[in-house]
């Protein structure tokens, strides 16, 4: 099973489009299972896009979202629980014990989020936290990385390979690879 997990896009107020050689990296690893967009799509095209890229999608609202979406989303693969939530309403962005207390509350072993637009995968007591950064590379509120990434996530059984791919010197590489 494959699953896509990207968030701040800000397509079109802060981003016109992907970059090709970005889109290109989503293309390629297609078809995938479940799509996580972890908020700040901005717009309806970003959404749609989404639909299409895999079987099931979760997708949930983001500071900058106007858009018809949920708060925060839950599903489960081979009995791991996996909660997406976007982090607004954390500070510092990103704070690991706020997301933990997060993650706690919706009673999910994984925690995806977004809203720093820089990467992490962090695990903090007990709870996996899964964040691909700005799949546009965009500026956030707190700063950001300023490169677009995205995270690829192999599961098989109860085994998650997980691959972070960010631009670096303008092509997509991996970055870090882990496994849980």
């Amino acid at each position: 099973m494959r699953m896509l997990i990207i968030a701040d896009t800000h397509i079109p107020d802060r981003a016109e489009k992907l970059k090709p050689y970005v889109e290109d990296i989503v293309e390629e690893h297609k078809p995938y299972d479940i799509v996580v967009h972890a908020g700040d799509l901005t717009s309806e095209a970003v959404l749609e896009w989404v639909k299409s890229l895999g079987k099931q999608y979760y997708v949930v609202e983001g500071n900058m979202d106007y858009l018809p979406l949920p708060r925060y989303a839950k599903f489960e693969v081979n009995g791991i629980r996996f909660g997406v939530y976007h982090g607004h309403g954390v500070y510092p962005r990103g704070d690991l014990k706020q997301l933990t207390a997060i993650a706690r509350q919706l009673e999910v072993d994984i925690l995806i989020s977004g809203h720093t637009h820089a990467p992490f995968l962090s695990e903090y007591e007990g709870i996996l936290h899964i964040n691909p950064g700005s799949l546009t590379g965009v500026w956030g509120g707190g700063g950001g990385s300023m490169r677009p990434s995205l995270v690829i996530v192999e599961i098989a059984g109860q085994r998650l390979d997980i691959t972070l791919w960010e631009d670096v010197g303008g092509r997509m590489s991996i970055t870090r690879k882990a496994s849980f």
